[in-house]
């Protein structure tokens, strides 16, 4: 592993989003200069306040937005993490306007004079028809991809073109597929906000049978994952997991420990089709590469978790 210069300004879209907040934490706690985007700035910058993070409004669907931010900034690393995530974005037409506007933000970058792109994607980009997935972890070299919504397909589109375009560039490019994480902030919709919600509020929840294997990684393991990829010199793919896989039904008992109240209603739901029994990163990128390893383990995770939940609602 090659490490860049040990302080930089590095400019994060997406910055006050479930990922982006704890990245650009990350980021100034490892001394960095920050510039973080979102669409509403001030808000963002009383919810993550440090000196080192400059906050500042931009609309990447907005062209002269974008030209505007990075002509004003001296980022010469950029990492991209904004998307459109509302409920149904698996499925959404707005997939198309990201990929759209990525590879505007990309151009728009290079020509300000920057120098490297990390972008944050999905295990979802993987070919999860593969038998080989639930056989052995998934390497980035040597897995296939063949993404099935248009959410991971318009990911994978914008990794590909940067893949291609990063050398004629002059840019260095990685981009880390994000498995399974959950903490503070969560989506209400997603499983371990939506098991823990039901459980303070006294209803039973509702579940599959949760025998599938996933990778689950708190998420702010996965912002410091994001800071340590971002300042290295690594490039390609590099998966933002912990390697370890663990029972959907292990995640929903410890939610349960941390908010005992209603039994789980295990198996009320089906399984979702064409979802592989097994997901699991092979993590030798990120740990021997970028020298990262996930540091907090599951259960301390789910129980600071449900503790958010808890204060927040």
């Amino acid at each position: 592993m090659t490490v860049q210069g040990s302080r930089q300004t590095l400019l994060v879209t997406g910055a006050s989003g479930f990922i982006g907040r704890h990245v650009v934490a990350a980021l100034a706690a490892r001394g960095h200069k920050v510039i973080a985007l979102c669409r509403h700035a001030k808000s963002a910058g009383r919810a993550v306040a440090d000196a080192r993070i400059d906050w500042r409004s931009c609309d990447l669907l907005r062209p002269d937005d974008v030209e505007r931010v990075v002509k004003e900034t001296e980022a010469r690393t950029l990492i991209h993490l904004a998307w459109d995530v509302k409920p149904g974005y698996w499925h959404s037409d707005a997939n198309l306007e990201w990929l759209e506007a990525s590879l505007r933000l990309v151009r728009a970058f290079r020509a300000a004079g920057g120098r490297r792109v990390v972008s944050a994607g999905t295990c979802a980009e993987y070919d999860w028809t593969d038998p080989d997935i639930v056989l052995k972890p998934i390497a980035e070299r040597r897995a296939r991809f063949a993404p099935l919504t248009p959410y991971a397909a318009s990911k994978r589109a914008f990794h590909m073109a940067l893949e291609r375009y990063a050398p004629i560039a002059g840019l260095s490019a990685a981009w880390g597929l994000v498995f399974f994480p959950y903490g503070e902030a969560e989506r209400p919709e997603r499983l371990v906000p939506q098991v823990t919600r039901a459980l303070l509020a006294g209803r039973r929840p509702e579940t599959t049978e949760g025998r599938q294997i996933r990778d689950f990684l708190d998420v702010r393991d996965a912002g410091a994952a994001f800071a340590a990829l971002a300042t290295s010199d690594v490039e390609g793919p590099v998966n933002i997991a912990s390697g370890e896989g663990v029972a959907v039904r292990r995640v929903i008992e410890l939610i349960r420990a941390a908010a005992p109240s209603a039994e789980i209603a295990f198996g009320a739901l089906p399984a979702r089709p064409r979802d592989p029994h097994r997901l699991v990163a092979d993590v030798r990128r990120l740990t021997e590469e970028v020298g990262f390893r996930s540091r907090i383990p599951l259960e301390d995770g789910i129980r600071d978790a449900v503790a958010w939940w808890r204060a927040h609602g």
